[in-house]
């Protein structure tokens, strides 16, 4: 088979695997969806992490199998909060839950979220969003859509007109990076327009690939959270680095994703 016919079977397939896969999200949404509503008590960390836990049991005994199905080879990404670069081969990046703790709090933002990587990239990613029914779904060379239909950055050039937004990594953060984070914000609250600031990191990245809002930064981060977003702002036709304006692998120690048109000035912001 000649070099062009191969690249068209693998598109091929990659686009039948991410249709799958957005089943797959879709059918998880739906089991949680149906254990959200009230408010989750908890008094300790221990009863927190076991609400949370809960969570992610309940999607993963729907994803787990049909991931695992689709591609039996791959590699499984067992810790969502891990980050660095994963060893050779494909593998499964699934976070069963983004944005658990507002699903615990009857919050509104939270997904289901599952990329395939292939050599350290990117592949083909699908998220979920139970309670709005929409899916997101993004295949490397074909683009980033919303329930089909194509997505596109914002075409704002100017950085103190937009929209930017951040997010916090993890819990019990080390200080370094709770201070930059701090530092971050104010900057942002002197060039951009409007800062907006919650978890998940996925769901910003969402509204950066539909052009609501212009950019989205973090400090530290892990795969789960960061490579779904990626593929889709990328597809979408946005700009992904780390702070300093370096190419960003899951390795770095920074995040930025941004509408070419305010990329630059971002970065400088950040970089102060």
């Amino acid at each position: 088979m000649s070099e062009t016919l191969q690249t068209t079977a693998v598109a091929a397939s990659d686009a039948d695997l991410l249709a799958q896969t957005a089943n797959a999200v879709r059918e998880a949404g739906s089991a949680l969806r149906e254990r959200f509503g009230e408010v989750v008590r908890y008094q300790t960390r221990e009863e927190l992490m076991r609400a949370l836990a809960a969570n992610d049991d309940t999607a993963l005994d729907i994803l787990r199998p049909r991931l695992t199905r689709l591609r039996p080879d791959a590699g499984w990404v067992e810790d969502e909060l891990d980050g660095g670069a994963l060893p050779p081969g494909e593998w499964w990046v699934v976070d069963p839950a983004e944005g658990n703790v507002n699903h615990l709090h009857a919050l509104p933002e939270w997904a289901v979220t599952a990329t395939l990587v292939r050599e350290n990239q990117p592949v083909l990613t699908a998220v979920h969003l139970p309670l709005t029914g929409e899916t997101y779904t993004a295949l490397t060379g074909a683009g980033a859509h919303l329930d089909g239909r194509p997505l596109h950055v914002s075409q704002t050039a100017d950085l103190g007109l937009s929209i930017v937004a951040t997010s916090q990594a993890r819990p019990d953060e080390d200080e370094k990076v709770v201070r930059r984070v701090g530092s971050s914000i104010t900057a942002m609250l002197f060039d951009a327009l409007v800062v907006r600031a919650a978890v998940p990191a996925t769901l910003h990245l969402l509204n950066v690939a539909a052009g609501r809002i212009d950019a989205f930064w973090q400090f530290a981060g892990a795969r789960a959270d960061l490579l779904p977003g990626a593929l889709l702002v990328t597809e979408a036709g946005g700009r992904i680095s780390d702070a300093e304006g370096r190419p960003w692998t899951p390795q770095s120690q920074s995040f930025l994703a941004a509408a070419p048109g305010v990329h630059a000035e971002a970065v400088s912001t950040l970089s102060r």
